[in-house]
């Protein structure tokens, strides 16, 4: 097993609370928080980075899903495994898999796409605190202290504090490291303000370092964040997937860090699928080139060589001074299925949704952020790509980045 430096989340905070400011976080998302784009935005200022949402049933069953659903590489730190669990064997499982390649877990429970809530994860866990707080408090008591455990949930009402403020009190007292909480409900959609009110008041009633995440699209989001909240730390997913550079204090991409995104795509070579890599140079150029040609770049044919090709056509890269990032090989992981096998063995191998979840591919189609983003240069319909009414696809869309 390769060796990976750990980094103390709990110091991060600490240090950021002496220093009198937050942390600056990028979500778990779907599809995009991937080894590579962890790469690139921690050149940028990000302080913590999460992988995208993994289920944890999938990735305790599936040798296949782990070699999926995460990579990582020496330089990958601070690094938060995010999974989907609703019960204590798979999270459990699943975080000691894991272990050894991050600096902490964290639990999904603000997911409100329709098919998460039907198979009790994401959202649907709030109805339950018991429940979460019994994953927490286990994971907790069987992990090094040093180790960060923590959750992300959603606002339980917009109005009515005192059940949420309840709810993140009781998971506070499991022993988690800090707790995110995004500002809105599940039923709200993204162009529902954040009730910052409210993530102010959740902050004052706990003791634990509080992540806000919602609304964050530029540097001054983050900072009027922190100082209307009080948060320890601001957790942005659309606002970074469009311009990476986000927390350096750019307010669009620089072409810099278009050039940066290259060189890493091109060092990960196979590494990266021709999806992930293209998406991301068509989220960070959208304010660099016009819509005729961003139409095109949408369009190009699924070759990896004719993308770098248009970008360099179209974008001056050699007018700007960028160093390459490093972007080393990526660690090969080993796993042990034991502990779960065991666990398996005396419940009866009843737990989890293991048959449905195993055969998920995170890239089998472009996605609803993708989608939406060709929708607004008139290119597509974005009711002709399978989309259900709450306006997302399978594990996937806007509302998957709890945005």
């Amino acid at each position: 097993m390769e060796e990976k430096v750990k980094t103390n989340i709990h110091d991060l905070f600490s240090s950021a609370a002496e220093r009198k400011t937050y942390l600056k976080i990028c979500a778990p998302m779907v599809r995009y928080s991937k080894l590579e784009f962890r790469n690139l935005v921690r050149s940028y200022g990000t302080d913590i980075a999460f992988t995208s949402m993994i289920m944890a049933d999938s990735f305790c069953r599936s040798e296949k899903a782990r070699l999926n659903e995460f990579t990582t590489n020496k330089d990958d730190t601070p690094l938060i495994a995010q999974f989907a669990a609703n019960n204590v064997t798979d999270f459990l499982s699943a975080t000691e898999m894991v272990y050894p390649y991050v600096d902490g877990v964290d639990l999904n429970c603000g997911c409100p796409q329709r098919w998460a809530m039907k198979e009790g994860y994401g959202s649907a866990m709030l109805k339950n605190p018991e429940m979460i707080a019994d994953l927490l408090g286990t994971v907790r008591r069987n992990m090094p202290n040093s180790f960060s455990v923590s959750v992300k949930v959603r606002l339980l009402s917009s109005t009515h504090l005192k059940e949420t403020i309840e709810m993140c009190r009781q998971l506070e007292a499991t022993g988690i490291s800090f707790l995110t909480v995004h500002g809105r409900t599940a039923a709200e959609k993204t162009n529902v303000p954040v009730h910052k009110d409210a993530l102010r008041e959740i902050k004052q009633s706990i003791a634990i370092p509080m992540v806000a995440n919602g609304d964050i699209f530029t540097l001054d989001d983050a900072e009027q964040m922190h100082r209307e909240t009080q948060c320890d730390g601001v957790m942005t997913a659309r606002g970074i997937l469009s311009n990476p550079a986000l927390f350096a204090g750019d307010r669009s991409t620089p072409v810099g860090c278009v050039k940066r995104w290259l060189s890493i795509c091109q060092q990960a070579d196979t590494d990266i699928t021709y999806q992930c890599m293209h998406h991301h140079f068509s989220f960070m150029t959208e304010s660099l080139l016009p819509k005729k040609r961003r139409v095109q770049l949408n369009n190009l044919a699924k070759d990896k060589e004719k993308v770098y090709e248009f970008i360099r056509t179209y974008l001056p890269l050699d007018l700007v001074a960028c160093s390459d990032v490093d972007h080393p090989a990526k660690i090969s992981c080993s796993y042990s299925e034991a502990n779960f096998r065991k666990r398996l063995a005396e419940n009866g191998d009843k737990i989890g949704h293991g048959s449905r979840s195993c055969t998920y591919d995170s890239e089998a189609s472009d996605g609803n952020f993708f989608q939406s983003k060709r929708a607004e240069l008139g290119e597509t319909d974005q009711t002709e790509d399978g989309l259900n009414d709450d306006g997302v696809d399978f594990m996937d869309g806007g509302a998957m980045f709890d945005e």
